[in-house]
């Protein structure tokens, strides 16, 4: 029997020719009865993936404003990026794998690329873009199998940790419970400031819902964090919280960044932009593959030989999503890790995909609550997810000098200089350097010679700029 694809069964249906019940038309467009699932236990299991990622509705916006960006505008692209993304992931590729805005890129969109380096956040949209284009043609072709391969384990693990731990030394610095000090350069904040008080309450009540495995634990401490900041004293006598304009409204078309992408800057800034083209792009690639094993895996969707199902289409949309979340006016775009706890909730096909759209959609409607949540609330939410990007390193021999100093390198040197590309630099040209001194020069893949130059080229060119 020939097996028919989403988008073939849909348009049967569309042409009036399938008599079956909705029911059984579902079945035949997303082959429920042959993963053995139901409809009833797909829509619960998107809804169990959206309460684990609802998060980032308030958190991509939080972030992002930072940047220069309106931040009710943010909410609406960060929730039409996230539709987008997973319907065409559960029409296309039938996974139950939710898609939305990154957690760690949208960190060097706003505080590398825009904050520190000074690029306008149009130029940088431009960029998120064209990186996507460019991980579109490596998921239709065959170099996604070469990538994979060639860049050394130690360095993608250095450069996760060191986002991870760069995202929670932002978001202490954003809550205020990290300062400046001029004889320690940082120090704690004091703890007779209210809103202090209530991050370190966060710190200790998020960590503790996560490991109880309460349901949706990140937006639960997040509101409970917000409830609270209502209460709470925070600077020029307001409270922490503001008391929203409503509590729901129509949905907000994303006007001011909607389409704002900066081409020309972009060509005109290449050789500074290289290196995080090259970053975006490894994150994307290795952030999905990740997710995409991890997800099938706890599926029982992996064929016999191991391989993932509809892998190049899973790819393809989160390439074309990273294409359409910055003409929005959000970063890039991926799939979610937190896909597996709709996976355990009974989820196997791409309807809870669809079913967590759906919740997107819905939020739309409550874009003012989104909008007055604190750094105070977020920061704990943030914290979290650092720690989570982190747990590669237990995968790494840290014995080995050839691992431990580019990934030692990347993470301290990223947090302390506050630059992800000069803790990317470091670790690359470290491993280089010692892979050649123990003669295993040989092993070192171009692709890491290449990013070497790359490198040493972008060092120079910031050296006259700067």
């Amino acid at each position: 029997m020939t097996e028919m694809t989403p988008q073939a069964a849909a348009a049967e249906i569309a042409s009036g020719s399938v008599s079956d019940a909705p029911v059984g038309a579902l079945d035949r467009i997303f082959r429920l009865t042959e993963r053995g699932t139901s409809a009833g236990r797909e829509v619960m299991a998107g809804a169990t993936t959206f309460a684990a990622m609802a998060y980032i509705i308030a958190v991509n916006p939080a972030i992002m404003s930072n940047a220069g960006m309106d931040r009710a505008d943010l909410v609406s692209a960060t929730a039409l990026a996230a539709i987008f993304g997973s319907v065409m992931m559960g029409l296309w590729a039938n996974l139950p794998l939710a898609v939305a805005p990154a957690m760690g890129s949208n960190v060097i969109f706003t505080y590398v690329i825009v904050k520190q380096m000074g690029m306008p956040w149009q130029g940088a949209l431009a960029m998120v873009a064209f990186t996507g284009v460019l991980f579109l043609i490596l998921s239709l072709s065959k170099l996604r199998e070469r990538v994979a391969k060639d860049v050394p384990e130690a360095l993608k693990i250095g450069i996760q940790a060191a986002v991870g731990t760069l995202i929670v030394f932002i978001a202490l610095r954003g809550a205020g419970f990290i300062v400046q000090n001029p004889s320690t350069y940082i120090a704690m904040g004091s703890l007779r400031s209210p809103p202090v008080l209530l991050t370190l309450f966060g710190l200790l009540l998020t960590p503790v819902l996560v490991a109880r495995r309460v349901p949706a634990a990140l937006i639960l401490s997040i509101a409970v964090l917000t409830l609270i900041g209502f209460f709470v004293p925070g600077a020029n006598g307001k409270m922490v919280t503001s008391v929203p304009s409503a509590i729901m409204s129509w949905p907000r078309w994303p006007t001011s960044t909607f389409m704002a992408l900066d081409i020309g800057y972009l060509f005109s800034h290449f050789v500074v932009a290289l290196p995080l083209l090259f970053y975006f792009l490894c994150a994307e690639f290795f952030s999905t593959l990740g997710t995409l094993i991890g997800v099938t895996g706890a599926a029982n969707l992996r064929r016999p030989d191991g391989s993932i199902p509809n892998a190049t289409a899973a790819f393809a949309t989160d390439a074309t999503a990273s294409i359409v979340g910055p003409l929005l006016g959000t970063s890039v775009v991926t799939a979610y890790i937190e896909s597996i706890t709709g996976v355990q909730a009974g989820g196997r096909t791409g309807l809870t995909s669809l079913t967590v759209a759906a919740f997107f959609f819905l939020a739309l409607f409550f874009w003012p609550i989104f909008v007055i949540i604190p750094a105070q609330a977020t920061a704990p939410a943030l914290v979290l997810v650092g720690v989570l990007m982190m747990q590669g390193l237990a995968r790494i021999d840290m014995t080995d000098l050839g691992n431990a100093v580019p990934i030692v390198l990347t993470l301290l040197v990223t947090v302390l200089t506050n630059n992800l590309i000069n803790g990317m630099a470091l670790g690359t040209l470290s491993y280089i350097a010692l892979e050649v001194t123990v003669g295993r020069r040989s092993q070192v893949p171009g692709m890491v010679w290449g990013l070497g130059v790359v490198f040493v080229a972008y060092a120079i060119v910031i050296a006259q700029i700067f």
